[in-house]
């Protein structure tokens, strides 16, 4: 199989679809890589550490599209290059559709077999592919969240870890699976004072054994998020329905009730946002303000610590990815439940039920395309 490496285009993302070390293993199995000139730079990914790889460089993204049979990205593809893929191409990368209805239309109308990352599930349980991205965005919503605090940032100008004297700011965590769980270790090792919300009691009843009096661990309804989200400095959205669009657990009138100068970090916002007032921003233009609340809803917020999050996703996918060239996309599926479901839409049908729904298309089982 002939397999494409474009160059991501998305704003401000520097992350790549296959290392040098990925492109050897497809390249090991007999198949062709095909990279996009300067497609790993901005993580230190030279042309020549591909070419060694075994990788053959390419001008520019058209060569790419119109050579590969199977494209891997990191981002979701930019208008341009949905125009690009064509009938039976594989398309495997980030989708997140339900909060973007363009893009199905445009994965639709292209006929491409487009495998989302995000829906990918494991023989354990969870999501492994979403999984090292959920580490790196808790981890940097603190980081992002601390720093929009500053008076300079458009914050109130409180240190989230306080001095002695003078308290420790409140982050309220919203959500308490991975992006949640990252999140809270480091509100804590910075030493903020740290409460967690989740309607998975056995989900809270583990961080509490973990980290004990150092969180408070709360049941998550719409009365406790109230009481968090206006006594807190810091507030994290870390939630997700697989495949689906966020619930808006954070409305407009508790973001109008919160303290001004208060920071909003939705991670939740490539799923659409779990605040109601959230919208997509960029690593250019992270922020804006509500009623006085600083929201940073950046959408790809693990590109900004690009060459880490490459390694940690290219850890997760490239197993998949060798599957996909080594048996073709329908014996792969046939194989494996669990990247079957990552199937979202092929051939002009939309193929996971959550985006079906939340965009009013047809709902086609993968099962049905496979024979």
């Amino acid at each position: 199989m002939k397999v494409g490496l474009p160059k991501e285009i998305k704003n401000h993302e520097y992350r790549v679809g296959l290392t040098p070390a990925s492109v050897r293993e497809l390249t090991a199995h007999g198949h062709q890589v095909l990279v996009q000139t300067g497609a790993g730079t901005g993580v230190g990914l030279s042309d020549a550490l591909y070419l060694a790889a075994g990788a053959t460089l390419v001008a520019d993204a058209q060569q790419v599209f119109a050579q590969a049979d199977m494209i891997v990205k990191v981002k979701e593809p930019q208008p341009q290059e949905c125009a690009m893929l064509r009938e039976g191409q594989v398309l495997y990368t980030y989708l997140h559709l339900a909060p973007d209805p363009a893009q199905t239309a445009a994965l639709v109308k292209s006929g491409a077999i487009c495998i989302a990352y995000e829906t990918i599930t494991g023989p354990g349980g969870g999501l492994p592919l979403l999984a090292p991205m959920s580490e790196v965005a808790g981890r940097m919503a603190v980081q992002a969240g601390a720093a929009h605090l500053e008076k300079s940032k458009g914050g109130m100008g409180v240190l989230l870890g306080g001095v002695p004297g003078v308290p420790a700011a409140h982050v309220a965590i919203i959500g308490a699976g991975v992006v949640g769980t990252h999140a809270l270790q480091m509100a804590v090792g910075m030493g903020a004072r740290v409460t967690v919300l989740d309607k998975n009691v056995d989900r809270l009843r583990q961080l509490d054994l973990v980290f004990g009096n150092r969180i408070s661990t709360v049941y998550s309804n719409a009365q406790s998020v109230e009481d968090a989200v206006l006594d807190a400095e810091l507030v994290i959205g870390g939630v997700l329905i697989p495949g689906a669009a966020a619930p808006k657990l954070v409305t407009r009138n508790m973001i109008a009730s919160m303290k001004k100068g208060a920071v909003v970090v939705d991670v939740a916002i490539d799923q659409g946002g779990c605040f109601e007032t959230s919208h997509a921003t960029t690593h250019a233009e992270p922020t804006y303000l509500v009623d006085g609340v600083v929201h940073y809803c950046v959408a790809n917020m693990p590109g900004a610590v690009a060459r880490t999050s490459t390694f940690a996703l290219n850890n997760a996918t490239i197993a998949h990815a060798v599957a996909l060239a080594d048996k073709g996309w329908k014996r792969a599926l046939r194989d494996n439940a669990h990247l079957r479901n990552g199937l979202n839409v092929a051939g002009g049908k939309v193929t996971y039920e959550a985006v079906a729904r939340d965009l009013g298309y047809a709902y086609v089982n993968a099962d049905t395309l496979l024979t």
